[in-house]
């Protein structure tokens, strides 16, 4: 009788489980699921890699119930929780492309993305674009229709188009005439989300050459778009030093820049700092005196953001979306004459070193670009489309 009892009891205890399995398994068969393209951590320290870093943490530190599987390169994808799933970028899926059936939403993250540009019927289709650079960049013809065509085949089945500034959205709308997109597409703005260090007192052994020397900062590539040769003009009216932090360069404009260097005599407060750390790029916004920001297109721009969560003051362009970005705590240049920015330059260091809570001002903007904003306004995005 003992023994009839226990094997009764073990099987309530098996159907009990196995009643609770089944219903979970119909609970994750019922999730949302939900495939983002994040390809581009291929690249991992550029500024859209770092903006699907910063979605991949908020959308993980969420919660939700929504069931996220990441498309890219597992080798640089970030410790996440365990409800993600992963699919392995692989060089032949341009060609052979992996099959997207079992899911509700596709989310783009990159409009020049090679994948993911047919849908299943009832499926919906999210594309953040970051930018319409190359039809201002002075590009080829030949490039301008390139990524026009690149651009046309990833927006044109879209649900929802997501714009990184009102500026890219503006953009949009005055060169909608190239693209074509559904009659009821959503469009909507999300600014780019940001991961800050919670230290900002970072050491480091290196740049002993010029890190007790007052600096500039600039980060980017070294592109023409990107406009730092008029940034040696500036640094010869006075007596500043110019750190370049970039990941790529252009090689006829990293010429033109080396050349401007000798030419100015600038060898000696001219430093070029190639692929570093993140923690290198803090102690450099930790030190700097400034960081300076004279581009000439950008869809949003992450290296002033960073910049002033450090508290420093910001010198930007008034090209584009930088004015968003800076708003009225930035110092623009009205033109790029060297005189002018050198006024511009002494002038906000001076403003800047009159207001003592000028540093916590700016510290505040940045937060407001934070990532778990971000993934929150993504993902009220996705249950709207799904709803």
């Amino acid at each position: 009788m003992l023994q009839s009892t226990v094997i009764s009891s073990d099987k309530s205890k098996y159907f009990k489980l196995k009643c609770i399995f089944l219903g979970q398994s119909r609970v994750d068969a019922m999730k949302k699921k939900i495939l983002i393209d994040v390809e581009r951590l291929k690249y991992p320290k550029t500024g859209i890699a770092n903006v699907c870093y910063s979605l991949i943490k908020g959308l993980g530190n969420l919660n939700s119930e929504l069931d996220f599987t990441l498309y890219g390169p597992s080798k640089n994808m970030p410790d996440v929780r365990s409800g993600f799933h992963l699919i392995p970028w692989k060089f032949w899926q341009k060609k052979f492309p992996i099959s997207t059936g079992k899911y509700q939403l596709i989310h783009t993250m990159h409009q020049l993305s090679e994948y993911f540009h047919h849908k299943k019927p009832g499926q919906k289709k999210v594309v953040t674009l970051h930018d319409l650079n190359f039809l201002h960049d002075q590009s080829s013809p030949k490039k301008v229709e390139k990524f026009r065509k690149l651009v046309q085949k990833n927006i044109r089945n879209a649900d929802a188009i997501v714009f990184i500034s009102n500026f890219v959205k503006e953009d949009f709308i005055k060169n909608k005439h190239l693209f074509t997109v559904k009659t009821d597409v959503t469009t909507e703005v999300i600014y780019n989300g940001l991961q800050f260090p919670e230290n900002r007192k970072l050491t480091s052994e290196k740049y002993d050459d010029f890190i007790q020397k007052k600096f500039i900062l600039t980060i980017g590539v070294l592109y023409p778009k990107k406009n730092q040769t008029v940034l040696l003009d500036m640094i010869a009216e006075n007596d500043r030093h110019l750190v370049l932090v970039t990941t790529a360069a252009k090689s006829d404009y990293k010429n033109e820049f080396l050349n401007k260097v000798k030419d100015l005599n600038l060898e000696k407060r001219v430093h070029i700092l190639e692929n570093i750390s993140n923690n290198e790029k803090y102690f450099l916004l930790q030190n700097c005196e400034s960081y300076c920001h004279p581009s000439l297109a950008e869809g949003f721009g992450i290296p002033p953001v960073e910049a002033m969560y450090f508290g420093k003051p910001v010198f930007l362009s008034k090209l584009t979306s930088l004015p968003e970005i800076g708003g009225n705590l930035a110092f623009y240049f009205e033109d790029f004459e060297a005189d002018q920015m050198n006024d511009v330059y002494l002038k906000g260091i001076e403003t800047y070193e009159n207001d003592a809570e000028m540093p916590e001002k700016l510290h505040q903007r940045a937060l407001q670009f934070g990532y778990e904003k971000m993934a929150e306004s993504y993902e009220n995005l996705y249950r709207k489309l799904l709803s």
